[in-house]
């Protein structure tokens, strides 16, 4: 039970359904959709689709999802990959032959092409119940009519800015300005596109006038992108990977997803007395920092397109685990990871539902980096993604960027499994982040005894890219003491990623939202 003296929020029970999300039109969408007897699928993705209206810097119908699906009680979870490929026109060779020695954050390279949209229309045919037409009517009714700027969304969108290139400047501006809070943003065009999508399904995108002015504006842009690489697009079912922390069991999506990289870590602090440490201490800090560098320096080695990764059994191998936690000294921080290890082996929204008879769908969904590539389409003002940032140009290495691949993606739904049934949808927003939050949010439940929403609102921190993020929830005692332990301690400009997490007691059928105030969203039940 939380301090009601101190600020905060309940988690919120309801029996029949819920949606917990970034933001609240999603959510209050979703649970409308429930009521009128759509499932959590059809929820799923309305409230999805309508997040690229809500907050268009963190995902729209231009990127990418990954969706993990338990259709209920007895019933094993499937993964499905909305993830899209690079055009057949991109060579690694000859963007190492023009002097690039890593794929651009933003530029024209790094745009591949968007299979969210597939994986919904394969989604909404397979498992909904009252069809995808319905599903994107709340879609197409606030991109008509517009939404209210959140206050999240606002400090993004404003720091976003001068990422915005060309046609989407006038696509995602208002006035040649970020939006302030409040203020109606509209997206009359992207509307449109979304009729089609209504009417033709799949071939609404992939095909026809948007699929042209999709291809039309990336060649215009300098893309090799082209209308068979829109028309092959496809997803795939595949089946779930997952490892157990301390009784109870993790489960991810398989590559090109990092999921593994979460449950690698997790296997590393199994071997530390995580428990007996102070939650928000330096110790337990110090810990996650050094197992983080470890698990996300074998991220960096081998995960890679589905067909590319061959190392994934010994990423989640549990003598893998063993030999790293021996590299991890608790009194100092380490140096580069991939010189010890080596003989060892951004911006997403994400989205959970479950429905009355217990299905549950846990969807996360994004443009990579905010606004993505900062480009969008002539016609349908649909923003691009940079998804190909995630590729290297490293010759020979599996992730390397090549036709038709998939790069490494960050984007990851979770999902906890507890005696052969699952109890929990939920998934950790924030880019590189994403596992490292995965790994806490179960930490703090199964070390700490914390309920979900206590386990989302409590501090981080992250190892990343040399230096450690410390939340502002952090004492200065303990940023000197990690200091002092040899890490180069900085607080973020903004806080570390977002959560959403529904949790199913199945004795009583009840279902237990909790969200983020990172974020802009909430949990809703009827």
């Amino acid at each position: 039970m939380r301090d009601f003296h101190q600020p905060g929020r309940s988690a919120v029970y309801a029996a029949n359904g819920m949606c917990a999300t970034s933001h609240p039109l999603a959510a209050k969408v979703a649970v409308q959709m429930l009521e009128a007897g759509g499932n959590a699928v059809d929820a799923a993705i309305a409230a999805g689709v309508l997040l690229g209206i809500c907050e268009p810097q963190m995902t729209g119908i231009g990127g990418d999802c990954f969706i993990l699906l338990n259709p209920g009680p007895g019933k094993e979870t499937i993964a499905l990959n909305g993830s899209g490929r690079a055009p057949r026109g991109l060579n690694a060779a000859d963007l190492r032959a023009k002097g690039m020695g890593s794929m651009p954050v933003r530029g024209i390279e790094s745009v591949t092409v968007p299979g969210a949209i597939d994986a919904f229309c394969r989604l909404s045919k397979d498992w909904g119940r009252i069809g995808l037409k319905a599903s994107l009517a709340p879609a197409i009714h606030y991109a008509e009519t517009g939404v209210p700027v959140a206050p999240r969304t606002a400090f993004d969108w404003a720091s976003l800015t001068d990422d915005l290139q060309g046609m989407a400047r006038n696509d995602f501006l208002l006035n040649g300005k970020a939006p302030q809070v409040g203020q109606l943003y509209r997206s009359p065009k992207q509307a449109e596109a979304l009729r089609r999508i209504a009417l033709e399904g799949r071939a609404g995108f992939y095909e026809g006038e948007v699929a042209e002015d999709l291809v039309a504006s990336l060649q215009a842009l300098g893309g090799t992108h082209t209308l068979d690489d829109f028309a092959e697009t496809a997803c795939d079912y595949t089946t779930p990977v997952s490892g157990s922390y301390k009784g109870m069991n993790l489960v991810e999506h398989p590559p090109n997803g990092q999921g593994t990289t979460a449950i690698l870590m997790n296997n590393i602090l199994q071997h530390f007395p995580v428990q007996d440490m102070d939650p928000w201490g330096s110790q337990r800090a110090h810990i996650e920092a050094e197992a983080c560098k470890l698990a996300y320096d074998a991220r960096n080695r081998f995960i890679a397109d589905p067909d590319h990764t061959s190392r994934l059994d010994h990423m989640l191998a549990l003598e893998t685990a063993e030999k790293l936690a021996e590299l991890i000294d608790p009194k100092r921080a380490m140096g580069a990871p991939h010189k010890l290890s080596e003989q060892v082996h951004k911006d997403t929204v994400y989205l959970t539902v479950v429905d009355k008879d217990l299905m549950s769908v846990s969807l996360i969904y994004s443009i990579y980096h905010g606004f993505g590539a900062g480009m969008s389409s002539d016609k349908f003002g649909i923003i691009f993604q940079n998804r190909g940032a995630g590729f290297t140009l490293e010759e020979g290495h599996p992730n390397e960027a090549g036709a038709g691949k998939r790069p490494m993606h960050t984007i990851i739904p979770g999902m906890l499994e507890q005696g052969g049934k699952t109890v929990m949808s939920f998934g950790v927003m924030g880019g590189a982040y994403q596992p490292n939050g995965h790994a806490r949010f179960v930490s703090n439940m199964m070390d700490f005894g914390l309920d979900p929403q206590a386990a989302l609102d409590a501090p981080r921190c992250f190892a990343d890219e040399g230096v450690l993020k410390v939340e502002r929830g952090y004492s200065d005692a303990v940023r000197q003491e990690l200091t002092d332990l040899g890490h180069k301690v900085v607080v973020p400009d903004g806080p570390l990623g977002g959560g959403q997490a529904i949790g199913i007691n199945h004795e009583t059928g009840v279902l237990e939202g909790a969200s983020d105030p990172r974020k802009d969203g909430c949990a809703l039940g009827y």
